[in-house]
C-alpha cells in the first residue's frame, strides 16, 4: 500500500509541475501581448473537455486568444501575467475590440456581402 501512495504521490507532483510550466508560458505570451498593445484585459471561457479559451484585448483594439489545458491553469496564467480579468464578454469590454477587414472577410463576409471564403 505504501508503494502506491509513493507513486500517487509522485504522479501528482509532476502533474502539479507540468500545470505550473503551462500557466508561466501562457502567462508570459499575455504578457507579451499586453506590451505590444499598451496593455490588455482578458475574460476566460470554458470549452469544456478542450480546456479554457483565453480572450485578450488590448488598449489599442487588437485581440488575441489563448488556450488553456483547464480552466484553472488559465486563471493561474492570467494571475500571473497581471492583466485584468473580466466575468464575460460584454459590454464596455467586448466594445474595445477593432476589427478590420480580414474578420469582415472570414466571420462575417458571406452573410453581409462580402466575398466568399471557399
Amino acid at each position: 500500500m505504501a508503494d502506491t501512495k509513493q507513486v500517487d504521490e509522485t504522479a501528482d507532483a509532476k502533474r502539479a509541475a507540468k500545470a505550473e510550466r503551462t500557466a508561466a508560458r501562457l502567462a508570459k505570451r499575455i504578457s507579451t501581448f499586453s506590451q505590444a498593445h499598451g496593455g490588455a484585459e482578458g475574460q476566460v471561457a470554458h470549452l469544456g473537455e478542450r480546456g479554457a479559451r483565453i480572450v485578450l484585448v488590448g488598449e489599442d483594439g487588437g485581440w488575441g486568444d489563448l488556450v488553456a489545458p483547464s480552466v484553472e491553469i488559465a486563471a493561474k496564467a492570467v494571475e500571473k501575467s497581471g492583466i485584468t480579468v473580466h466575468e464575460n464578454f460584454d459590454g464596455e469590454f467586448a466594445a474595445k475590440v477593432t476589427t478590420g477587414p480580414y474578420e469582415w472577410t472570414r466571420m462575417a463576409g458571406i452573410q453581409v456581402g462580402g466575398p466568399r471564403n471557399t
